[in-house]
């Protein structure tokens, strides 16, 4: 059976929110939040938490998890998660595919890391895999700082952006979302064509560095999306679609709003219960 590692890349620094990681959510820090979700996959062999910072890897280690402790020079996650790869290895693990699972994700669900596992052992033909869900708020569509994603019938990214694509017409140009929003109206779900991009992604274990080689291209300078490299040099990413609506933390703000969510969550009763 591949053997599939999950990595979470975690670093203090952040710049509209720092210390993020280790900021308290329910009385535990949000990358606990985070880890616990992911080690409840049943396709993940093992989970390791990627930082550069000695407080981080000291918090992950009180809850019971395992840190790597990377160099601070990285830009990306992707590239964090790339040296904490090597790490594993060269520690013993057996690596055949690799999930980046971001650190700011405490709402995620296990199941939809297991099928993207599923994705790539089912494909052998196919490199990356990438996470979608619908969008909740439509304000959300006109938000540069929400990733949206459009797809092939064969369930392959045609493009990532920071824009609201697909573009709908009737609407006009930067019409607002109000206009789309009617327009969209008597079509069954006014969202149905679009979908909001989560940030967790699948490599098989060649395909991490051969992206890590990649060259930048201009579309991923252009829209800050790191992504797009893949499909600039001519490659697949293929993108599960959940049925839930996850919530990343960026600012404290966020966080004030995961855990409302949390709190209502809890309101609801279980199935059978």
């Amino acid at each position: 059976m591949p053997h599939a590692v999950g990595f979470i890349p975690a670093r203090f620094d952040s710049s509209r929110f720092p210390g993020k990681p280790l900021a308290s959510l329910d009385g535990r820090p949000l990358i606990q939040h985070v880890w616990e979700r992911v080690v409840r996959a049943d396709r993940l062999e093992r989970v390791f938490v990627a930082t550069d910072d000695e407080r981080i890897r000291d918090a992950v280690a009180g809850f019971g998890g395992e840190a790597i402790m990377t160099s601070r020079d990285h830009l990306t996650g992707t590239d964090r998660v790339g040296e904490a790869v090597r790490r594993a290895e060269a520690g013993g693990q057996t690596i055949d595919f690799v999930l980046n699972v971001q650190g700011d994700e405490p709402l995620l669900r296990p199941a939809d890391l297991d099928t993207m596992v599923e994705a790539l052992e089912s494909d052998p033909g196919l490199n990356y895999v990438t996470l979608a869900e619908p969008f909740a708020d439509p304000e959300e569509l006109l938000d540069p700082g929400t990733c949206k994603v459009v797809m092939d019938r064969s369930g392959n990214a045609l493009y990532f952006s920071r824009s609201p694509v697909p573009f709908f017409r009737a609407t006009g140009a930067a019409a607002g979302i109000a206009p789309l929003a009617e327009s969209l109206a008597g079509r069954g779900d006014p969202l149905a064509g679009y979908r909001r991009h989560v940030g967790i992604y699948g490599f098989r274990r060649p395909a991490l560095d051969a992206f890590a080689a990649m060259e930048r291209g201009r579309l991923e300078e252009m829209e800050g999306l790191e992504q797009l490299r893949i499909l600039e040099a001519g490659e697949k990413i293929r993108v599960v679609v959940s049925r839930h609506v996850t919530m990343d933390v960026d600012t404290p703000e966020d966080l004030s709003r995961v855990r409302t969510r949390l709190e209502e969550e809890r309101l609801v009763p279980k199935e059978g219960g």
